[in-house]
């Protein structure tokens, strides 16, 4: 039976002892969607990842959906080939002498019918992959080997699907070409996929959940557009500090090249070369140095967006800055402006305001 979005179905408790590290974490992660693993390199994200897999002996407990792959108080330890999970790495280390074709299938034989619940057509139209069925390894480019690398994990239909870095090793066209297919593993699976990343952009992207890790311990989880915007955290900090916008189109216009998406604080356009269709669930980036704010409605303005907010939070964020939390009407924002203009409008908690956020500025 497919579990709620956001039930809990992966339970972890995981304790894993190194001479300069101790690894101490309890999560538990929804069943649905992508959870992201976040924070500073060092910090045990792909320590709790091999933990979870059983490539490390941690101490404690995995369960899964109800099935126990690990509990160390009753002696159980189920090994990583027993565990029904898909790995993927950084490299896609695919089978040089199978086409893409073979190397899916390979996942595909190491499963009996009956466990089949993620069919090969699925994986395939997942992944865009069908054109390149015919070809072997050696001539794609590294974002198509990344993506049959995937298909390849999800043809053995696993309970969890595991994701360390999976574009690291990209550069920013081939991120580009894959990010739109990690896009689609979140709305078109029904199995939880944990996902390891040090870019910010990515799991502001991709992840509907996040965990931050810190040395070895959990620093904060729960969704990831409360995380974003919180200012006692890290992530709400610095120059990359952004937040997540969920919505839904509204309307493309063609010519102009500009979509339309509602949410709950009203409506945001930005620029987009592709046609985007009505109803389609659509989730945004505003980076908080691309949020400017006023006391009144703007006019006669080049800015095309402008959403009513009230202040939450305003806090300093490096000399002569404050970063400002808003929040428009159930969605977290976030402002980066100097110290001066917070003077000059009188910020503080409770203040209605105006964000504009340029069309440009917008991430889709």
């Amino acid at each position: 039976m497919t579990q709620p979005p956001g039930t809990p179905v992966i339970d972890a408790r995981l304790r894993l002892e190194r001479p300069d590290f101790t690894l101490d974490v309890a999560l538990a992660l929804p069943g649905r969607g992508i959870t992201a693993l976040f924070g500073p390199s060092g910090c045990g994200k792909t320590s709790v990842l091999r933990a979870l897999a059983g490539l490390d002996r941690a101490q404690g407990l995995v369960v899964v959906n109800g099935d126990v792959w690990q509990d160390d108080a009753q002696g159980l330890w189920l090994p990583t080939h027993r565990r029904g999970l898909g790995y993927v790495f950084q490299e896609a280390s695919l089978f040089s002498h199978l086409t893409v074709r073979g190397n899916i299938d390979y996942g595909l034989r190491r499963l009996p019918a009956a466990r089949r619940a993620v069919a090969l057509e699925q994986a395939v139209t997942l992944l865009g992959i069908g054109p390149l069925m015919e070809r072997r390894p050696h001539t794609l480019s590294g974002g198509e080997r990344q993506r049959v690398a995937i298909a390849r994990a999800l043809a053995a239909s696993p309970r969890v699907l595991l994701m360390d870095e999976p574009l690291a090793a990209l550069d920013a066209p081939r991120k580009a070409e894959v990010m739109p297919y990690l896009e689609g593993l979140q709305r078109g699976l029904d199995i939880p996929v944990i996902y390891v990343s040090h870019a910010q952009d990515e799991v502001a992207r991709l992840a509907a959940h996040l965990v931050l890790l810190r040395a070895g311990r959990v620093e904060a989880a729960g969704p990831t557009a409360e995380l974003l915007a919180r200012l006692d955290l890290p992530l709400a900090h610095g120059d990359t500090a952004a937040t997540v916008v969920a919505g839904t189109v509204l309307s493309h216009d063609a010519e102009d090249q500009l979509t339309t998406v509602g949410f709950s604080g009203g409506q945001l356009q930005f620029a987009s070369a592709g046609h985007r269709q009505p109803g389609q669930p659509l989730r945004l980036r505003v980076q908080a140095r691309d949020v400017s704010l006023a006391l009144a409605p703007p006019q006669g303005s080049s800015i095309l967006n402008a959403v009513a907010v009230r202040v939450v939070a305003v806090q300093e964020d490096g000399p002569g800055q404050v970063m400002v939390a808003l929040d428009a009407a159930g969605t977290p924002l976030l402002a980066r402006i100097t110290l001066r203009s917070a003077r000059t409008l009188g910020l503080a908690p409770g203040l209605p305001l105006w964000a504009q956020v340029k069309g440009v500025a917008v991430l889709g």
